[in-house]
């Protein structure tokens, strides 16, 4: 394994670790999250030893892709025929087209916003969550979300659906956001995956301008105004990793052409050849350049920056960003 792969699996394990040992420290039911823990452990004890990596079946290295998208994994393809293999490539470009089928319409206008997004996995399937929809009432606002799950894969696309079910009929009730946050929580801790967790933003935008923004462990917001660009911090834990918690919601008052910016850690930690990573002042400095930008052609303007950045690196994460601009 080369230095950079071990150094940015170290990483994100490490990331895991700390994120983890902060949750013990505030939580009530500790099970899940000490034994998710000593996974975590097990694999940066494995990396120490020299095994890390290996298919614990047949001992070959596990596929370099597979472990970026989960650290954890300690099994390959190796008892998989040819017959078996295409069958899963099958099921792969099914799962690649149900997703694709989830997602809202890439360009969306209600009550005096207008909103467009960027949707990109690193592989087949993405663990990436996004969606904008109107509720169908009469409040006159514009929903949104926001989510990136634990690890990549079919598992992760799998809650990203779940997320997407849940999210629209809990708005469809009317409930307020914090609790649909609350409930997303406790959804996710039912389906009994300790090892999976999601951060999550979702807001809701008036046609006043009133903004509401709660953020469950996700990269922080940002505001572009003609003062200058504002990152909007989180207000409770990522779901999924502890029960019984409440979630505060930010209000902001958007003026016309004002503009929020939604992204996944795949833009912002994404490394170019010389190991870099984009990062977060950067794409704060690309939206505030760019702010009079129509939201597709801010979404053009932020991936041609982070593209020119890589110098054709690759991207190892699921990408998404969102951008929605009030309009009136």
């Amino acid at each position: 394994m080369d230095t950079t792969l071990s150094t940015t699996l170290r990483g994100q394990l490490n990331d895991r670790r700390h994120r983890l040992e902060d949750a013990i420290a505030g939580a009530g039911q500790l099970d899940d999250l000490v034994r998710l823990l000593q996974q975590v452990d097990a694999a940066l004890n494995r990396m120490d030893t020299g095994t890390f990596g290996g298919c614990a079946v047949c001992g070959e290295s596990v596929n370099e892709a597979d472990l970026l998208a989960n650290p954890l994994v300690q099994y390959c393809l190796c008892r998989l025929d040819e017959k078996q293999l295409d069958s899963l490539q099958h099921d792969l470009d099914l799962a690649r087209q149900i997703q694709t089928g989830l997602l809202p319409r890439q360009d969306f206008r209600c009550c005096g916003w207008a909103a467009h997004y960027r949707y990109e996995p690193a592989g087949p399937v993405s663990g990436d969550y996004c969606d904008i929809l109107s509720a169908r009432d009469d409040r006159g606002a514009l929903y949104f979300a926001m989510g990136d799950v634990s690890g990549k894969g079919v598992a992760a696309a799998l809650l990203m659906a779940h997320l997407n079910a849940s999210f629209r009929s809990l708005i469809q009730v009317g409930l307020p956001l914090q609790e649909i946050v609350a409930r997303q929580n406790r959804l996710l801790l039912e389906t009994n995956l300790p090892s999976h967790y999601a951060t999550l933003v979702c807001g809701r935008a008036e046609e006043s301008g009133r903004l509401e923004i709660c953020n469950a462990g996700h990269c922080p917001p940002l505001v572009a105004r003609r003062g200058g660009v504002e990152a909007l911090g989180t207000t409770g834990y990522p779901i999924g990793m502890i029960d019984d918690r409440s979630y505060a919601v930010l209000v902001e008052q958007l003026g016309p052409g004002d503009t929020l910016l939604l992204y996944t850690d795949g833009l912002i930690e994404a490394r170019n050849g010389g190991d870099d990573e984009f990062g977060q002042a950067r794409l704060t400095e690309v939206l505030g350049r760019h702010r009079d930008l129509a939201p597709r052609a801010l979404a053009d303007a932020c991936l041609r920056e982070l593209r020119g950045f890589l110098g054709g690196a690759p991207c190892h994460d699921d990408l998404s960003l969102m951008v929605i601009r009030r309009e009136a």
